[in-house]
C-alpha cells in the first residue's frame, strides 16, 4: 500500500499532537512532534540566558549557537509515544511547562529558526509514512501532503484542557494565566512574518471543542482510509 504524508496543523493546545500521535501508531506510520522541536530551542535559549528581563531574544548568539543544539526523538516504551531529546537529555517534561509555552512563539518567529528546523523536518518525512504537526506543515513543510488536517478549538476550551493537563502532572497552574497565553499565542502565531499559522487551501477542518479523545481518533482514522484509498 503507497505511503502518504499526514500534515496536521492547527491552534496550541488544541489536541493536534495526541490525536497525531495515536494516529500514527494506529497506522504504524513515523510521528514528528514540530511543536516540541521549537520548544526545545526554546528550552536551549532558556539555558543559555538569551533571553533578557524583558523576553527579548539575543537572536545573534541564538544563530551562532543553534548548530550545536542537537533535537531528536526516543520511542518510550512505558507510553508507546516519542519523547523529546535535547543533546541527548530527555526533556519532555522541561518543554511542556508554562516557562517555555510563554517564550516559544516568539522563538518561532525567527526566520533563521524556522529555516532550520523545516529543513530537518523535511528530511524526516522525506520517505512519506510520516505524521506531521505543528503551525506551518501543510503551507510551507509539506504543501504537496496527500492529508491534510487543520484543528481548532475555542480559546477557553484550549485553556482548560491545558489547566487539567498541568495539574495532572502534579504542577501548579493558573487558568487565567494559561487562557492569556493561549490568545497571546494565538495572535503571534497568525501574524507572524515568517510562515504564519494558516489553514492551507486543501486542508480539512476539524473544530474538536465537543469531542471526545476516542471521537477524534475515528474521524482522523477515517480521513486517512478515505484519502488512501483514493491514491492506491
Amino acid at each position: 500500500m503507497r505511503k502518504i504524508t499526514i500534515a496536521i496543523d492547527g491552534h496550541s493546545s488544541c489536541g493536534k499532537s495526541t490525536m497525531a500521535k495515536d494516529l500514527a501508531r494506529a497506522i504504524g506510520y513515523i510521528y514528528v512532534d514540530t511543536g516540541a522541536m521549537y520548544r526545545a530551542v526554546t528550552l536551549f535559549a532558556l539555558r543559555n540566558n538569551l533571553f533578557d528581563a524583558d523576553d527579548n531574544i539575543d537572536e545573534p548568539r541564538l544563530a551562532e549557537l543553534l548548530p550545536s543544539a542537537h533535537i531528536g526523538f526516543e520511542l518510550n516504551e512505558e507510553t508507546g509515544r516519542p519523547d523529546t531529546y535535547l543533546n541527548g537529555e530527555c526533556v519532555e517534561k522541561e518543554i511542556r511547562g508554562m516557562e517555555v509555552s510563554s517564550r516559544v512563539s516568539k522563538i518561532s518567529a525567527i526566520g533563521f529558526v524556522r529555516e532550520c528546523l523545516v529543513k530537518q523536518q523535511q528530511q524526516m518525512g522525506a520517505e512519506k509514512g510520516v505524521v506531521m504537526d505543528g503551525r506551518d506543515i501543510g503551507t510551507v513543510v509539506f504543501p504537496d501532503a496527500e492529508l491534510k488536517i487543520f484543528v481548532t478549538a475555542s480559546a477557553e476550551v484550549r485553556a482548560e484542557r491545558r489547566y487539567k493537563e498541568l495539574l495532572g502532572k502534579g504542577e501548579e497552574a493558573d487558568y487565567d494565566e494559561i487562557l492569556r497565553n493561549v490568545q497571546e499565542r494565538d495572535y503571534l502565531d497568525s501574524h507572524r512574518e515568517v510562515s504564519p499559522l494558516r489553514k492551507a487551501d486543501d486542508a480539512i477542518e476539524l473544530d474538536n471543542s465537543h469531542m471526545t479523545i476516542p471521537e477524534q481518533n475515528e474521524w482522523m482514522l477515517a480521513q486517512y482510509e478515505r484519502v488512501v484509498a483514493e491514491f492506491n
